[in-house]
Order: C-alpha cells, then structure tokens, then sequence
C-alpha cells in the first residue's frame, strides 16, 4: 500500500516516514505519539513545533540537545525570565535556530504558560479527542483538525504566540493527544495503551 506501514531492517512494521533516518527511528518507537502530561514536556514540544515552522523535523531533531541547553532545558520559569542578554546571546547560538521572532515567541509563550491557571498540560489535554479513528496511511493522516484549531484559538486567547492550528497538530501528535502512527505500524499499540493508562 503506498503511503502505509513499511519493514525496517528489523522486519517490524512502521511508519513509513520513521526510515529514512536514523534518528527518525528512534523519536518514532520511543517518543512519537507518547503521552506526555506534564509542563515542561509539553512547553518543550510547543517550542521546538514552533522552531520547526517551515524547516524539517529532523532539522530540528538534530539540534534538540543544543535546544535544551540554550533554553535552560525548557524549563518555563527559567526561560520566562530571559531578558535581552539572553536574547543576544540565543541569536549568536550556531547550535539552535536563530529566528529572532521564533526565539522572542519561546519567550514569550514561557511567560503566559508560567502564568497559566491550571498549568499549560491541563489547557492542551482538553482537546484530545475521545475518539480518533487509526489512519491506514500517510495520506489519511490530517495536517490540522478541529480540535487543533481550536487548541491554537484557545492558545492565542490565552495569549501564546506562533501557535497555528497546525503546529498545534503537531504538538498533539507529538504530545500523544493524538495517534497517528498508522494501523499495523508497530509502535501504536503501545502508544495507544500508554495514553489510555495516563
């Protein structure tokens, strides 16, 4: 089936897209999809969904230990004080992506979710779905969804900033709000039952 799961070198099925890197491999069996419920993890997919805006996840991927350690390891209090000396010195980081508006945005979405009621894992997992049919290929697999535009509406009122429904889409697949590894990949069940015990 074009688009559907395909066999590794090991013989398990995947996600199709999960070959063609190595460390695609590894973020699609032990991250992708996993649920995640607590601040900082999710404050640290936002960002780096964010930062992937136009640029490739592996890109991104690539450069996720260099993105820890300039962002104090997304910690939101710590990153919600940063002022103009840590801006200066997150645009001269040949380790991260220097966007000034991304970074400002990371800033800036660190201090609404430190200021949040509730906390941001409380905001963000009220619009998993309840129920999310298994998509039988990539083509079946939406770029945004209804309940991403309306996270990303909900985001922005609160008053986060490069949050569109569909790096809110990403967050939630990345998140396991969602789960979108396709039927017979064999990574889903897991996810799957992860996210029914969380």
């Amino acid at each position: 089936m074009i688009g559907g799961p395909a066999a590794g070198l090991d013989g398990r099925l995947r996600c199709a897209w999960a070959l063609s890197a190595p460390d695609y491999l590894i973020y699609h069996d032990e991250e992708w999809g996993r649920a995640i419920r607590d601040d900082q993890g999710l404050f640290e997919r936002l960002t780096l969904e964010a930062f992937q805006s136009g640029l490739s996840w592996l890109t991104i991927l690539r450069k996720r230990d260099n993105f820890r350690a300039a962002f104090a390891g997304f910690d939101i209090r710590r990153v919600a004080e940063f002022g103009s000396a840590d801006r200066a010195r997150l645009l001269a980081d040949p380790g991260i992506v220097r966007n000034r508006a991304k970074i400002d945005a990371a800033i800036t979405n660190a201090r609404v979710a430190r200021d949040l009621d509730g906390g941001l894992a409380a905001l963000v997992w009220r619009f998993a779905p309840l129920f999310q049919p298994a998509p039988v290929a990539l083509s079946d697999v939406p770029a945004q969804t209804v309940e991403s535009r309306a996270l990303a509406a909900e985001l922005k009122s609160a008053g986060f900033v490069f949050v569109g429904p569909v790096t809110t889409y990403a967050l939630m697949q990345a998140a396991g709000l969602v789960n979108d590894h396709l039927a017979g990949c064999g990574v889903r069940t897991a996810c799957g039952e992860e996210r029914a015990m969380t």
